[in-house]
């Protein structure tokens, strides 16, 4: 009996070819219940707002989880030396439904329905439990943490801008529909990317320079001088941007795009409800509310502020608010953003991102996960090969220098760089 047997609808999503879901995908906007005002082509749905079931959005939530497990396919040796080389940039080795860079999975989802709003736990993966309705079900129930009793949104006579752009305003987030609303975090990829940058080869490792602070060396002057970076080889801080980890969010929405469309769904990706507001950014709380209640840390006014910021006032510091987790309503830390206050200082952060990796019981030092991997790629084996014997790699706990680069926390003259995600989705049946 295959998984979607005994359940009509979820043999039909199995059934659907993929190039034929692809091909026939579209946009769609008008959700059963909506009115659409367009003078002579007014539509007004005879449908009642009719919400997905359990088991729709069960499916859903899958899309945005893990999968098994994933190994780099990288080289350990330089090929034109022999010599040990890094090449473990990855953060994790649970595999999800879309690609991210190093696998960072900084994406974090909230799904907002007429019963509540949502945090969804990235649950560990279970690739051998069958795809069917109660495996489905039962997964999600687990990985849903409910934050709110309600539907995230604003009053009903704030739905405009900046709360919604435009016709967002009369089509999103409305009852019936389900929203998947990812937010990004970028702190630990940052953390990891820089670390990665620093296990190039000699000559070719850059010196980090303060693009807010007339490029001047970002606190790492005594490797410069002791010849550990290459002086002459400048990267500002802020070309490196969000370090491409946001795209693992487009592919998931994508991924739910395509999925929806083959559950007979209607869905769009949108900018719904400013992510700003939703958080409950200091700047917009006190006329819209806590809203999600994230932790805002807002840098305190410097002079130097002026110039680097354009701030140029202390009145205005809270321009530069962002946020740095979010804690449950039972007071379990659902996001952590590699900096203070989950760190005492961000050299505490960068170590807790080495640890992470290469630490006691980390993504390459846990034996049990390596056998996982081998024992699912080569069945015939019985044990993984033994692990050879070297030095620690560059950019391991054991070898890499504290270099103290500009902080991302706001309290040490940083930019901010830990939130960037505004795109939503809402799914919703048609008509």
């Amino acid at each position: 009996m295959t998984p979607a047997e005994g359940h009509e609808g979820l043999a039909d999503l199995f059934a659907r070819p993929f190039l034929e879901t692809l091909w026939r995908r579209r946009t769609h906007r008008v959700s059963r219940g909506a009115t659409v005002p367009a003078g002579s082509m007014t539509y007004r749905s005879p449908h009642a707002p009719h919400p997905l079931t359990e088991l729709e959005e069960a499916v859903l939530i899958a899309l945005t989880g893990r999968t098994g497990l994933t190994m780099p396919d990288r080289p350990f040796d330089a090929p034109r030396d022999g010599k040990p080389i890094m090449a473990k940039p990855n953060m994790t080795m649970a595999g999800r439904t879309a690609g991210s860079p190093d696998n960072a999975q900084g994406t974090h989802f909230f799904l907002i329905n007429d019963a509540g709003t949502y945090f969804l736990r990235r649950l560990p993966p279970a690739p051998d439990l069958p795809l069917d309705a109660e495996h489905l079900i039962e997964r999600a129930r687990q990985a849903k943490v409910r934050v709110l009793d309600h539907r995230l949104d604003v009053a009903g006579g704030l739905r405009d801008f900046p709360a919604y752009l435009d016709s967002n305003g009369f089509l999103s987030n409305l009852p019936g529909t389900t929203l998947l609303f990812p937010v990004v975090d970028l702190s630990h990829q940052y953390i990891d990317a820089l670390m990665y940058l620093l296990t190039q080869p000699d000559g070719a490792r850059p010196t980090l320079v303060d693009d807010r602070n007339f490029y001047r060396p970002a606190g790492v002057k005594k490797w410069i001088a002791n010849g550990f970076l290459n002086g002459a080889l400048k990267l500002p801080l802020g070309a490196l941007g969000p370090l491409r980890t946001q795209i693992e969010a487009d592919l998931l929405l994508q991924n739910l795009m395509l999925s929806a469309e083959a559950m007979g769904l209607g869905a769009w990706i949108h900018a719904s409800l400013n992510p700003q507001i939703a958080l409950g950014d200091p700047k917009f709380s006190r006329a819209y509310g806590k809203m999600l209640g994230f932790s805002f840390v807002t840098p305190r006014w410097r002079l130097p502020d002026v110039w680097r910021w354009h701030v140029p006032l202390p009145k205005y510091a809270a321009v530069r608010s962002h946020p740095v987790g979010l804690t449950a309503p039972d007071g379990e830390p659902l996001i952590e953003a590699a900096c203070p206050p989950a760190h005492h200082s961000m050299t505490d952060a960068g170590d807790a991102v080495v640890r992470a990796e290469f630490g006691p019981g980390g993504v390459y030092t846990d034996k049990d996960v390596r056998a996982q991997d081998v024992r699912r790629r080569c069945p015939a084996r019985s044990r993984p090969p033994a692990p050879r014997t070297r030095s620690p790699p560059r950019g391991s706990a054991a070898a890499f220098p504290r270099i103290r680069t500009r902080s991302t926390y706001p309290g040490r003259g940083s930019r901010s760089t830990t939130w960037r995600r505004s795109t939503t989705r809402g799914s919703s049946r048609t008509g």
